[in-house]
């Protein structure tokens, strides 16, 4: 099934919608929930969860990439519970990544997110695909550079200089266009 089908399902408020969500990007939500919760049952739960923000949140909103649009509810959700889950105690891995890229990701108060996710997207199709992979595998998926150096065929240190030189590159970007730490 489409997506667009799928969204116009949860337009409908048909019940049909959550199983083909779950059908359809069950596995990726469940992935995106277990590389930052490390947990079986919360993973399950925050999937579960995503069902449900996706049914209150359409309509109003049309997502055109549902794929994208599950992903962030996932995610959002797992960082929620990992939050939760360690308010004292927290993920070294998720709080090292979110630290790195905090350094390069200021948000002025005259800014709207909408136009920092321009900049961050225009940034990403620019950027060459191995850096964009490793990036991405860090800041959105929550993976560690241990865990991501065998599957590029590189070492940990590799990846770890490939993302600071992303990282640099991105802070650049945007200072460029009126972003500053």
């Amino acid at each position: 099934m489409k997506d667009y089908d799928i969204v116009d399902l949860y337009w409908a408020r048909d019940e049909k919608a959550i199983v083909e969500s779950q059908r359809k990007y069950g596995g990726y939500c469940h992935g995106i929930s277990m590389n930052i919760l490390n947990n079986e049952s919360d993973a399950e739960e925050c999937v579960n969860d995503t069902w449900v923000a996706a049914w209150r949140s359409m309509p109003p909103k049309k997502p055109s990439v549902l794929r994208t649009y599950l992903g962030k509810l996932t995610r959002n959700l797992s960082i929620n519970r990992l939050r939760e889950r360690h308010r004292e105690k927290r993920n070294p891995d998720l709080v090292i990544a979110l630290s790195e890229l905090a350094e390069c990701i200021p948000v002025p108060e005259d800014t709207t997110d909408t136009q920092l996710c321009a900049y961050l997207n225009e940034f990403l199709e620019i950027t060459p695909a191995l850096d964009r992979q490793l990036f991405m595998g860090r800041y959105w998926y929550g993976r560690t550079v241990r865990e991501m150096a065998p599957r590029y065929g590189l070492t940990a240190n590799a990846v770890s200089q490939r993302l600071k030189r992303t990282r640099q590159a991105l802070r650049a970007y945007l200072e460029e266009r009126g972003y500053t730490v």
